[in-house]
């Protein structure tokens, strides 16, 4: 069974950072990619950013680019998502999700991952 465990979201002021980490089990493949994703109320969930565990490459919306940082650590099986300089419009429910495959690449598509975790909530004030 496939889990991921998102963890460290909370509520912070505007300018403040949030490092957020998901870890992943029982992947079927030994390479994929997993993503980073968000969603307000009453919005589409949009792709923030995603990385490829295998060659690390790494992709970020245009909406996030400079303030939102994706790593990852191979031996916890965990991704981490990095964001600094936060915003009111950062708060979201953001969640990961990862897919199997033998590619180098990652995407910001929903539609292009099969597992998701449970979301953690990220509360930005003024």
């Amino acid at each position: 069974e496939v889990q991921l465990v998102e963890s460290g979201g909370g509520s912070v002021q505007s300018g403040g950072s949030l490092r957020l980490s998901c870890t992943a089990s029982g992947l079927p493949r030994s390479n994929y990619y997993m993503g980073w994703f968000r969603q307000a109320p009453g919005k589409e969930r949009e792709g923030v950013s995603c990385i490829n565990w295998s060659s690390g490459k790494t992709l970020y919306s245009d909406s996030v680019k400079d303030r939102f940082f994706v790593s990852r650590d191979n031996a916890k099986n965990t991704v981490y998502l990095e964001i600094d300089n936060l915003e009111p419009e950062d708060t979201a429910t953001y969640y990961c999700a990862a897919e199997s495959q033998s590619g180098t690449w990652c995407y910001l598509s929903q539609y292009e991952y099969t597992y998701w975790g449970q979301g953690t909530q990220v509360t930005v004030s003024s």
